[in-house]
Formats: C-alpha cells, structure tokens, sequence
C-alpha cells in the first residue's frame, strides 16, 4: 500500500509539474505574441504617420511646371481627388479626401486650372475655391532669391503702382508687424521685434512667382501673400526645426547666409555644415555677405576689405559671435533644408573658400585655408574691376 502510495504521489507530482510547464510554455507564448502584435501595430502607426506627412507635402516643391486640369461643373471631392493625383498636383488621392473632410472644406468651383506640383494642398483648395486661375492674372511677378527687402521693394515697384519708399514704409510699419505676427505667430515671433534689426521682416518674405489678379493690390496684400508662402513651408518643416536646435528665426537667418554664399545646391548642405561646426567649436563665422549687409546701401562687392570686417554691426560675422541678429535676404527653400538637413557631423571641415564661378573648396585649418584663397582671390579681385569698369559705362 504504501508503495502504491508513493507512485501515485510520484505521478502527481509528474503530471503537476508538466502541467506548470506547459503554462510556461502557454505564457512565453501568449507574450511573444502579443509582443509581436504590439511591434506591429506600433510599425503600422509609424509608417502611417510618416506616409500621410509625406502625402500632405507638396509633390515637388522646387517644380515650375504648369499643369492644366478641368473640373467639371458637379464634380465630386472624389472625382476632384483623382483629377488632382492622375496629373501630378498630389500624392493620394485618399488622403487628399480625408483632408477636405477634416478642414471641411468644400464649394469648389468648376473650370480650368493651371497649377504647379509645388503647391501645397491649402494653395491647391484655395485656388479650387476661389476660381481665380480661371483668370489670366493680371501680374506674375518673379522675386529671384537671395534678394534683400530692398531689392524686393524695388521689383514690385517696377511693376504696380506704389514706390519701393511706400513698400519700405509698410513692410517696417510696427503696428503692421504686430498684427502680422498675430496672424503668423508660429512664424513671427519676438525675434522680429528686435531693435537691431535693419528690417523686421528681412528674409521672411518668401521669394518666388506670383500671380496678381487685382489692377491695384495693396502693399499690405502683398506682404503678407509671400509671409503665407514661408509660413506654409516652415510649417511643414516643423519636426525638423525642433530637431535643429535653431529657433525658426535662426533658421531663416543661418539659411539666408547659406543662400548667398552658396551658387550650387551641392554645397549648400556642406556649407550649412561648416557654419554649424564653426557654431559648435565657438568659433566666428565670418561670413564677408553678413559684413555687406552690416555696412547698409552699399553695393555689393567682389572682394572684402579689412575697412570692411572691422565694422560692429549686429550682421557682421566677424565681429560678433555667433549668427547675425537676423537674415540678410530671402532664402531658397533649399537653403532652409540644407540647415535642417545638413551634410553631417563627419563633415568636419572648418573652412571653405568659394571662386567666383561657384567652385567651393573646404579645409580642416586655417593655413590649408589660406594657401586656397592665395591661389585664387586674384579672380575676385579681376570681378571687382570688371564690375567697377561696367559701372562707369553705365
């Protein structure tokens, strides 16, 4: 008896342990599952998240090309949607739909359009609304990058009818300022409030085509045309500027610097690299373009002079540490992204040197950096003369 006693003990204790086994065995499964599941789900929210960011961008916003599209009179969001993706003006149709349903948007007018992959989906609804590309505009006016405020004034000046004294007046007009920036507040910050500030809005009014459809638009209409413009793309840069380290304001000034400094967009993400590592290393950036703008009305120049880089001012690189105290023009969206995203830390180089057809050397020291500019500054120097005989001409 007691020996049956025992094997049935012995089996309990068996049949126990291969039960608490299999629980384990039950338990390790159920947790790599749902492991699995929650990896998954979290791989599915990510990538949808960047997918409908990608798709909320515009499709190319460096592209000029002009499309032609119809909307028929009672045309569908849908139909709309697919319209739009068939012919390059967005990424998802889908997605494009659910947008108008979030922003209820709606009242589209029927109509030819002639519009460009450069658009964001705020500007394509806009002009779905509005009907005005149904219009030849009445101006198209082309702002070239890297021009100053001035220079900005001067082209719209030349076209409708105020003087660039009556743009200058308005564009600083601080009572303009502050219900801009109450409009724009991602965008405007205190930044521009600045006393030092040669222009509050220096490098904010953002440089492209555009199409006027009014005979006699006002100055503050068109200011704040093109700060909508630069407020679209930081916007849609947000992640990346919090990514930066750089204020929206930093980014615009380091990006404007980027933008005259650099001919080929090559070097831009490189030359963004080596103000940032002049940044890290506290070092000045000496910049001969944040000298220029410090000197006010001053023609460009070829060549710097030490007269020139011994001036304080708020912009002058040089002198001061650190970025200027704001833009010096208005940057490329390329030059905004070369600062966002520029070449990378294992681009050490301090130094860089730039001829006047563009060709941009870098170095790690000074006497390497030196011994490039010996080599060629003569060229500069030849541009300074051919300028100066031009002028006389003139």
């Amino acid at each position: 008896m007691a020996k049956d006693k025992d094997k049935d003990s012995q089996s309990y204790e068996s049949e126990l342990e291969t039960k608490v086994n299999d629980a384990k065995i039950v338990r390790k499964f159920v947790f790599i599952i749902l492991s699995s599941f929650i990896f998954l789900i979290a791989v599915g929210i990510a990538s949808g998240y960047f997918y409908i960011k990608s798709a909320l961008k515009p499709v190319d916003p460096d592209s000029k090309e002009e499309i032609v599209i119809e909307i028929p009179l009672g045309s569908t969001s849908t139909e709309i949607a697919n319209t739009l993706e068939e012919n390059g003006l967005i990424k998802n149709s889908k997605i494009f739909r659910f947008y108008l349903k979030f922003k209820n948007y709606s009242d589209f007018q029927a109509g030819e359009y002639t519009l460009t992959p450069s658009l964001t989906l705020n500007e394509i609804i806009t002009e779905l609304q509005s009907g005005k590309i149904m219009e030849e505009p009445i101006y198209r006016i082309t702002i070239p990058e890297g021009k100053n405020i001035e220079q900005i004034a001067a082209v719209f000046a030349h076209k409708l009818s105020f003087s660039t004294e009556e743009f200058l007046e308005v564009v600083n007009d601080e009572s303009e300022i502050e219900n801009l920036m109450d409009q724009y507040p991602f965008l405007l910050t205190d930044d521009v409030l600045n006393n030092d500030l040669y222009m509050p809005l220096e490098g904010y009014l953002f440089a492209g085509t555009y199409d006027i459809f009014e005979e006699e638009p006002s100055i503050e209409s068109i200011i704040q045309m093109m700060l909508e413009r630069t407020n679209e793309i930081m916007q849609s840069k947000i992640e990346e500027v919090d990514e930066s380290g750089f204020s929206v304001h930093e980014v615009l000034t380091l990006a404007s610097v980027i933008e005259r400094e650099s001919k080929f967009s090559e070097d831009r993400p490189k030359v963004a690299q080596v103000y940032i590592n002049r940044l890290d290393d506290n070092m000045k950036l000496q910049s001969d373009i944040t000298a220029f703008y410090g000197l006010k009305n001053l023609k460009h120049k070829a060549v710097v002079t030490y007269d020139d880089i011994e001036v304080d001012t708020p912009y002058n690189t040089y002198v001061i540490d650190g970025l200027p105290v704001g833009p010096i023009a208005s940057p490329s969206v390329e030059s905004i992204e070369a600062v966002l995203e520029p070449e990378g830390k294992d681009f050490s180089k301090l130094f860089y040197f730039s001829r006047p057809n563009g060709e941009t050397f870098y170095s790690d020291t000074l006497e390497e950096h030196n011994q490039i500019k010996e080599e060629y500054r003569h060229e500069w120097y030849e541009l300074e003369n051919q300028d100066a005989e031009d002028e006389s001409e003139d």
